[in-house]
C-alpha cells in the first residue's frame, strides 16, 4: 500500500538545493548505482530536481524506473554513489528521508478485507495520529481522491482497479508529503479513471507545492504532467529536459516513409543519406527529421521513385516523446512493448530486493518484489 512519513523537519530542514517556505522538496543524486549478481539495474545516474517540480522518469519495465524509486525512498540501498531527497542522505539519513516522503509502488497491496477508511485510519495512527486526527485524516483524504461517497462497509477487494489506485494514493498522503513518488500509478486503468488520477497529481502539486516523481511507461502522461522528464534504458539516463524542448531538439517535423518491408526502408535510409541526415529506422519504416519537411518532399519522394523504392505509406507530423525515445535508443517505447519486457523486468526486481536482504531473508525480499510490499516507516529522531 502507500507509505508515507510524518514531517518533523529537524535541525536540517532547508539544506537542499530547492526550498519553500523554508521546506526542501528537491531531490538530487550523484553516479547513483544498484548492482546485484552480474547485472547492473541503475548504471550511475545524475538527477537534479527542484522543489515543486513533476518529474516524470521513462522508461521500459526493466530499465531501471522502479530500482530508483526504491533507492530514492531508502527501500533499497544504493551500491554506488549518493542521492538527497528533501534535503536527507538517503543512505545515512533514512529515517529523515521516510518522514517526508509519501510512495505509491507500481504494484497495489491493499488488505482486500478491510474497509477504506479502515485503511486510511489505520495508517494515520502508525504515523503518530490519535484516534480522532486518524478519522478526520481518512474523511479529508476520501474526498480528496473522490472516493467519500463509497458505500463506507464496501471492502477494498470489491474496489475496481481504478478506485484501488487511488486508495493508494490517498495512503501515501497521509502524512502530507513533501515528495511525492508514484510509481506507475495508472497502468492498467481505463482512460476516466486515468484522467482523475492526472487530475489530482495537478491539483497536489499546484496547491501543495509538492515534488512529484512520476514513473511511467506512458508517453502521453509524461506530456501532459511533466515539468521534466528524463529517460532511462538499460539504466542509463540516455535523454533529460523538457519535453517540448525534447522534441524541438530533434525537429519541427517527421517524415514518417513507409516500405513493404524492413530491408526496404533500410535500402530507404542508405538512398536518402544526404538528403536526410538525420533519420531512424522503425520497423519498415524510416523516420525523418527536417526543420521544414514541405519543400523537401518531392525531392525525396522523386529519389526513392528512382531508386526502385515503392512506398506504401507516407505521414509528416510534429516530433512526439516517442520520436524522442526513439532517438535516444533505438526503439520505440509502448505499454504493450514494456509488458513484454515484464518478466526481465520482475526478475531484475527479485534479484535486486534479494540483495538487500541475507540469504535468510531471501524470500521476503522475493514477495516484496512481486508486489507483496513490506511498508517502511521512519521514527523521529
Amino acid at each position: 500500500m502507500g507509505t508515507g512519513m510524518g514531517m518533523d523537519m529537524g535541525k536540517d530542514a532547508g539544506m537542499g538545493r530547492g526550498t519553500e517556505m523554508g521546506l526542501d522538496r528537491s531531490i538530487w543524486a550523484r553516479g547513483l548505482t544498484r548492482t546485484f549478481a552480474d547485472m547492473t539495474a541503475v548504471d550511475g545516474v545524475d538527477l537534479t530536481i527542484d522543489s515543486g517540480r513533476i518529474f516524470g522518469f521513462l522508461g521500459p519495465n526493466g530499465s531501471g524506473k522502479t530500482t530508483m524509486v526504491r533507492m530514492l525512498t531508502t527501500i533499497l540501498k544504493p551500491s554506488a554513489g549518493s542521492a538527497r531527497v528533501a534535503g536527507f542522505d538517503v543512505s545515512e539519513q533514512q529515517g529523515e528521508v521516510r518522514e517526508r516522503v509519501g510512495v505509491a509502488l507500481q504494484e497495489v497491496g491493499l488488505d482486500g478485507l478491510m474497509t477504506a477508511r479502515e485503511m486510511l485510519v489505520l495508517q494515520a495512527r502508525l504515523f503518530r495520529a490519535d484516534r480522532e486526527q486518524a478519522r478526520a485524516t481518512a474523511e479529508r483524504l476520501l474526498a480528496t481522491v473522490g472516493l467519500d461517497n463509497v458505500d463506507p462497509k464496501k471492502r477494498v477487494g470489491q474496489f475496481s482497479g481504478g478506485m484501488r489506485r487511488r486508495l493508494d494514493l490517498a495512503l501515501a498522503l497521509v502524512n502530507d508529503p513533501l515528495v511525492l513518488f508514484l510509481d506507475e500509478p495508472t497502468t492498467g486503468l481505463d482512460p476516466v479513471s486515468r484522467s482523475a488520477i492526472w487530475d489530482e497529481v495537478r491539483r497536489l502539486n499546484r496547491e501543495k507545492g509538492m515534488t512529484i516523481f512520476l514513473t511511467t511507461q506512458y508517453l502521453e502522461e509524461a506530456d501532459k504532467l511533466a515539468d521534466e522528464v528524463a529517460i532511462i534504458d538499460r539504466g542509463r539516463i540516455v535523454a533529460q529536459g523538457a519535453p517540448e524542448a525534447l522534441k524541438r531538439g530533434i525537429g519541427n517535423e517527421v517524415v514518417k516513409f513507409t516500405f513493404a518491408s524492413p530491408d526496404a526502408a533500410a535500402r530507404a535510409g542508405d538512398v536518402l543519406s544526404r538528403q536526410a541526415p538525420d533519420r531512424r529506422l522503425d520497423g519498415p519504416s524510416l523516420l525523418c527529421y527536417f526543420t521544414t519537411a514541405a519543400g523537401r518532399l518531392p525531392e525525396l519522394i522523386r529519389t526513392l521513385d528512382e531508386a526502385g523504392l515503392a512506398l506504401e505509406g507516407l505521414t509528416v507530423s510534429e516530433p512526439t516523446l516517442d520520436d524522442v525515445f526513439l532517438q535516444a535508443t533505438g526503439h520505440r517505447l509502448s505499454p504493450k512493448q514494456a509488458a513484454g519486457n515484464g518478466a526481465n523486468g520482475a526478475a531484475a526486481e527479485v534479484g535486486d530486493a534479494a540483495g538487500v536482504a541475507g540469504a535468510g531473508d531471501s524470500a521476503d525480499a522475493a514477495a516484496e518484489a512481486s508486489g507483496r510490499r513490506t511498508s517502511k516507516r521512519g521514527r523521529r529522531r
